[in-house]
């Protein structure tokens, strides 16, 4: 039995297409880089104006807390002490696992 031996001619030029081409890619890659670019989501944008506004608001109510004076000044300022043990009980979370 004889083995029959094929050759590929022109191996070497299909090569050099292939290492052209694959040059030819990182050469234009390397023109047109550019700038980096940031792109902020329309939630973060409602999230960042929604913390703009809350700095806005003045972390102490003025007009209650002079309201609140002069009712105690007045001797008019009464505090129910059912109420304030509501609140209290209200802001306990019982359930929560320290």
């Amino acid at each position: 039995m004889g083995c029959i031996f094929m050759k590929i001619n022109k191996t070497e030029k299909i090569l050099q297409i292939y290492n052209d081409m694959r040059d030819n890619k990182i050469k234009s890659n390397k023109n047109t880089l550019g700038k980096d670019e940031l792109e902020v989501s329309e939630k973060a944008k409602d999230y960042q104006f929604a913390i703009n506004k809350l700095k806005e608001v003045p972390d102490i109510r003025k007009d209650k807390v002079d309201r609140i004076k002069k009712d105690i000044n007045s001797g008019n300022y009464n505090v129910e002490g059912k109420k304030i043990a509501e609140k209290i009980y209200e802001s306990a979370n019982f359930d929560k696992k320290i």
